[in-house]
């Protein structure tokens, strides 16, 4: 399967889960308290991260694919973040910068 990632960042990580559990239609899949949130739909691939301050501001884009080895990610020619994983090094990587999540 294959989503399209996008990461914002939030000022506030509980209102804002609270608000795109309702856009989206489903609970967050991933929670480390304080820091992090993400949910994977059928097509959506969505991350936030508390960054009191930057609300609302585009972190990077990419995509979810389960062919992708490894974690990669490069800037494109407007100088924004891309990057290319798997669901499993995703999951890898969340628990290498934010610790063990509370809902996974």
């Amino acid at each position: 399967m294959k989503r399209f990632h996008i990461a914002l960042a939030v000022n506030d990580l509980e209102a804002s889960i609270a608000d795109y559990d309702l856009r989206l239609g489903q609970s967050a899949d991933v929670i480390v308290p304080g820091q992090y949130a993400m949910w994977r739909t059928d097509l959506l691939n969505f991350s936030i991260n508390q960054q009191p301050g930057c609300g609302g501001q585009l972190r990077h884009v990419g995509f979810e694919d389960d062919g992708a080895q490894g974690f990669t990610s490069e800037t494109d020619v407007n100088g924004l973040a891309w990057e290319l994983f798997s669901a499993v090094e995703q999951d890898l990587r969340i628990r290498q910068m934010h610790g063990e999540p509370v809902a996974d």
